[in-house]
């Protein structure tokens, strides 16, 4: 059962330290948040799940990491200057400001638009900007990047010389990315500071519509293996007059939100347009010459782009379950062990010696291998439910027939099975469960 609204998610997330209010001894500041123990941990999982699926298991992506501060140049080019842009309105009455596209109550202090007055809209750009260097004039502009896309392709030929890779291949990227939202909201959904995994796929132009779909059905199989269900998850493809000035088409992967449909990922035809127009700002050659065929050609991109920090958000609300266990309600979270912060929590029954001295030798063992909890306070049913509710898929329980019979307790989160395991095979039975 999937978390029924915001709230759920929002309260365990402070609670059990997965999201923080940013700031918030000083009465936090909008849309931005702190990744709590847990959520740090988890966050990082769900950006090395993306690297592990587009980059370590194919042999045509490569992984870069460029620079969050970039000139104006680059975005000059790139046509985000002149185009990155949302419609404004301000209300003369509750004296708010509002994205004209996307008018919701929920954001009026009024919470009544018909008490409004908005004005006309007017476009107003996302990016940030800021100066570099020590005077604050316009020869030291710069932007904080609002993707991390031109990165890629401004380093296009760079890569090319490096690798010796040859269309099609891929250049994939995982960053901080930066947009002066006018109406960010829901939780970490839009915030104005958020994290993207965005993969430029570069194909010979006759290719690009097949590698197109090829990228839609690979980015939904990701989601469903890390456990988001089908059933909350769609792919809408943009109308004609939704496309971005370089898209041939685009297809958003979207997730069943509590407040509704809402854009997980958006995977692009961005056609030839991002390094036809970086070669001619720039004056550098960025094209492929093919020496099988003898031709040149400026490739045709594919871009799946997906926000981290979104699909967090998503893989949590997908995961939250409340069952009966032993007549009480327990909250608990099914992430895939992929994704979970700990994979693995050990329990001493108690706090006295010599149980603990083995507890926690069998937690340093099992850490060499995975990012593990270790609890000694509390009931064991309580300690149980509390990595219930943050995920943690396998508890080892060590007990004082642990010193006696050699073996420990293994309890699985999603059944509550328990299984009695010798100690020496500890290591060879978590990793059995947990899948690797």
């Amino acid at each position: 059962m999937p978390a029924k609204d915001l709230d759920q998610i929002v309260n365990l997330c402070k609670r059990r330290g997965y999201v923080f209010p940013s700031a918030e001894i000083y009465g936090g500041f909008r849309s931005t948040y702190d990744y709590g123990p847990l959520g740090a941990m988890m966050l990082r999982n769900v950006k090395d799940a993306w690297v592990r699926s587009v980059v370590q298991q194919r042999d045509d992506v490569v992984l870069i990491d460029a620079a969050i501060l970039a000139p104006p140049a680059v975005f000059e080019a790139s046509g985000h200057l002149a185009n990155f842009t949302d419609p404004l309105v301000d209300c003369t009455v509750c004296k708010h400001r509002f994205r004209a596209d996307q008018l919701d109550q929920r954001d009026c202090p009024l919470k009544d638009y018909a008490k409004c007055s908005f004005t006309e809209a007017r476009a107003f750009n996302l990016m940030f900007k800021t100066h570099a260097g020590p005077v604050a004039d316009e020869a030291a502009e710069c932007y904080l990047r609002p993707e991390t896309a031109q990165g890629m392709f401004t380093n296009f030929a760079n890569v090319l010389q490096a690798t010796r890779k040859k269309p099609p291949f891929g250049i994939a990227q995982v960053g901080k990315s930066f947009r002066n939202e006018i109406t960010p909201g829901n939780f970490i959904f839009r915030t104005r500071e958020f994290e993207q995994m965005e993969l430029e796929y570069f194909v010979p132009p006759a290719e690009a519509e097949r590698w197109y779909e090829y990228w839609i059905a690979e980015r939904l199989r990701w989601y469903v293996e890390l456990g988001i269900p089908e059933s909350m998850l769609r792919v809408r493809a943009h109308a004609p007059d939704e496309l971005s000035h370089y898209s041939a088409g685009t297809s958003d992967l979207e997730f069943a939100f509590p407040w509704g449909w809402g854009e997980l990922e958006g995977i692009a035809n961005r056609t030839n347009y991002d390094l036809t127009q970086h070669a001619r700002h720039s004056g550098e050659r960025l094209d492929y010459f093919d020496q099988a065929t003898g031709e040149r050609y400026v490739p045709y991109v594919i871009e799946p782009a997906a926000g981290a920090t979104r699909a967090m958000m998503a893989f949590l609300l997908a995961a939250y379950d409340e069952d009966i266990v032993a007549g009480e309600t327990r909250v608990v979270l099914h992430l895939h062990p992929r994704l979970a912060p700990y994979k693995v929590a050990v329990l001493p029954l108690s706090k006295k010696e010599p149980l603990t001295a083995l507890a926690k030798q069998l937690y340093r063992r099992l850490a060499d291998r995975y990012m593990c909890d270790y609890d000694d306070t509390q009931s064991i049913g309580r300690r149980y439910r509390r990595q219930d509710e943050i995920g943690t898929p396998l508890c080892v329980t060590v007990d004082f027939d642990s010193l006696e019979d050699e073996a420990v307790t293994i309890r699985d989160r999603d059944t509550t099975d328990q299984v009695r395991v010798p100690i020496e095979e500890l290591v060879e039975q978590v990793s059995a469960r947990l899948g690797w």
